[in-house]
């Protein structure tokens, strides 16, 4: 029987495949952090399905970084991002849902938003009411209609919910919820592997 991702990712936790997230994911997240903060001499920061919070402690040492704020669906990575880190901010809630009580310079999510049935409904909610004037969305998916290998990843890991977008549609989403500037790329591409896409867009 099929689980839905935050019961999936509450196992990880428990079984420490959590702790693999940072080795596999820190090329492509330092790619999206170097395009986003370039040139901000300040910025507020939230990470959007944050896991175990190692981007948002990450941002967090930034001398430019106000504040770095992690939120996720599952209460055993949160209670794993309290316990490793006692500085930054942690929320465990439904990200189609939440709002910040201060909106953000910068949203970022890797990895997470093909887990919903409905990633625009998501990604509205982020223009909406986590953005402020002027502030980006960044986002890095490896599970996409161009990045063959991944589709069998349903099958693999017996998830119950795991939208496959192409980048096209991804890109239209942005659109759609109002993003302007919307540009997308693949960074990390090698043999049998098409990299991580990277979506992003400004609010203004």
């Amino acid at each position: 029987m099929k689980m839905n991702p935050i019961e999936v990712f509450s196992e990880w936790v428990k079984n420490g495949k959590d702790d693999g997230m940072e080795k596999n994911h820190l090329k492509p997240v330092q790619n999206m952090l170097k395009f986003a903060l370039k040139d901000l001499e300040s910025f507020s920061f939230i990470d959007a399905g944050c896991g175990t919070g190692w981007v948002v402690r990450m941002v967090s040492k930034m001398e430019s970084c106000i504040s770095s704020v992690g939120v996720d669906g599952s209460i055993n990575m949160i209670n794993k991002s309290k316990r490793l880190d006692l500085l930054n901010e942690y929320h465990c809630s439904d990200l189609l849902t939440w709002k910040p009580q201060n909106k953000k310079d910068i949203v970022h999510s890797m990895e997470v938003l093909y887990y919903f049935k409905n990633p625009l409904l998501v990604i509205q909610n982020f223009y909406n009411n986590w953005i402020n004037e002027n502030g980006r969305l960044i986002i890095g998916v490896d599970f996409y209609y161009e990045n063959t290998s991944s589709h069998d990843w349903p099958e693999k890991t017996n998830v119950s919910t795991m939208t496959l977008l192409s980048e096209s549609q991804w890109e239209k989403i942005f659109l759609d919820s109002g993003f302007k500037n919307v540009k997308y790329w693949r960074t990390g591409k090698k043999d049998g592997w098409n990299g991580t896409l990277v979506v992003t867009g400004t609010k203004n």
